[in-house]
């Protein structure tokens, strides 16, 4: 195919930026890449000027033919573009520390996209979402949006069911990570090791894993039964699974469910880093910190290693190889959070799901699961439960479903703990909730 492609990014002063410029560039030949646009708003302007920079210097390097633009206009860049990401940070990292630390004041998990961080996360992005999505109908119809923006989930939810568009997939390095340490662990390349994924973002198991089309998940179990291997695909700290459970459940659970099987032992750790103003969100300031440093290096024309400490690890395998899949209709099977499709029953037909699906020039065909397992499908339901009340509270500006949704989630002991949080947050968070401010 000879077209040559406009990619706009919004947030493109984020750190994961690189990321994306490395697999633009590494996967040129798939994805001819003519334009690409980074966006961020007025406040995000140092950030934007020096990773647009270290941007055009990596093209440069590399020697391919693309343009880089840098722009505080979404309407100006979307003008006709094929593809638009969606990276951005409602209220950046003072935000999110905000998300982890008030619920820890209440004894209860502050987490960037599970319980009341989720939620709050949540409250302020889904409305500059559907913004955009109206703007991508008006501006650039036909572009497919690629969401990283978390909580991808809800949000691939949101502009489902409250926009237009229907172009739009929502993306996590989760699933990736999984592949590529279960393929550590085998001593495989990637490439021959797929794991059928089934449920929600940050809430999805494989639930079969293969190398080669041959069913490995028993032998993969016992593997991360061993504490050397407890960290396969490590995203966040977390203790080792006890090997029962591992063969209870028989399928194999993402970082991310530490949060709910191991409630107590990670809130422990969290309040103690809360004390030590140590929390995740203040320790992705630092690497931050230190990563725009180096990117205002003139010398520096490569991704720094250093930004997998970031969590971005996969970002731009995951991205790239799914415009490079919809652009030449490969028809590869990957995980995305789409449109459920009864891929999986017990769940809504339009509900967003994170699945393994068939990648086509049309977008991504589910494939189907069926019946989850009756040990996740209670947990996978009742986060749905969640997702879609938060949801709904996002759009209406509504306190009471707010105050619900939390009640509803595992992470939240009680009606009364939840208003007290949703309260305090609401406050904290004014001018990101204007609907909640009318």
């Amino acid at each position: 195919m000879s077209k040559k492609l406009k990619i706009v990014t919004i947030g493109g002063g984020s750190s994961y930026t690189p990321e994306l410029v490395e697999g633009i560039i590494n996967r040129y030949e798939q994805i001819p890449v003519s334009e690409l646009w980074l966006v961020d708003v007025e406040e995000g302007r140092e950030k934007l000027e020096t990773v647009g920079a270290l941007a055009k210097r990596m093209v440069k390097k590399a020697g391919v033919p693309m343009e880089v633009h840098l722009s505080y206009n979404r309407r100006e860049a979307l003008k006709d573009a094929d593809f638009v990401t969606t990276q951005l940070r409602v209220g950046q990292l003072a935000a999110r520390a905000l998300d982890e630390r008030i619920p820890l004041k209440h004894g209860v998990i502050g987490q960037e996209t599970n319980g009341a961080g989720g939620l709050f996360k949540a409250l302020r992005t889904i409305p500059v979402i559907l913004d955009i999505c109206n703007e991508v109908e008006e501006l650039c119809p036909n572009a497919w949006i690629l969401n990283f923006t978390n909580p991808a989930g809800m949000v691939t939810e949101a502009a489902l069911r409250y926009s237009n568009i229907k172009r739009f997939i929502g993306l996590c390095n989760i699933p990736i990570g999984m592949e590529m340490g279960i393929a550590k662990l085998l001593n495989v390349d990637h490439s021959r090791v797929r794991i059928d994924f089934a449920g929600l973002n940050h809430m999805v198991f494989g639930v079969e894993v293969y190398l080669d089309g041959v069913s490995v998940k028993e032998q993969v179990l016992e593997m991360i039964m061993d504490p050397a291997n407890a960290s396969f695909a490590k995203n966040i700290d977390a203790e080792e699974w006890a090997p029962e459970f591992l063969k209870a459940i028989n399928v194999i659970p993402c970082s991310y469910h530490h949060y709910y099987y191991k409630t107590s032992e990670m809130l422990e750790r969290a309040l103690k880093d809360f004390e030590s103003n140590e929390t995740r969100a203040e320790v992705v300031q630092k690497i931050e910190a230190s990563l725009f440093e180096k990117y205002k290096d003139e010398a520096l024309d490569v991704k720094p290693p250093e930004l997998e400490e970031r969590g971005g690890a996969y970002y731009s395998d995951a991205a790239c190889r799914l415009i490079s899949s919809i652009y030449n209709d490969t028809r590869d099977i990957q995980p995305l959070n789409t449109v459920n499709k009864g891929a999986i029953s017990g769940l809504q037909y339009d509900s967003a799901v994170e699945v393994s699906c068939v990648i086509t020039k049309d977008g991504p065909v589910p494939l189907t699961m069926g019946e989850l397992p009756v040990p996740i499908r209670g947990l996978i339901q009742t986060i749905k439960s969640f997702e879609q009340t938060a949801i709904e509270a996002a759009v209406e500006g509504n306190r009471e479903k707010a105050i619900l949704a939390l009640t509803i989630n595992p992470l939240v002991a009680n009606d009364k703990l939840a208003v007290a949080i949703v309260d305090e947050m609401l406050e904290a968070h004014k001018q990101y909730l204007p609907k909640f401010f009318k």
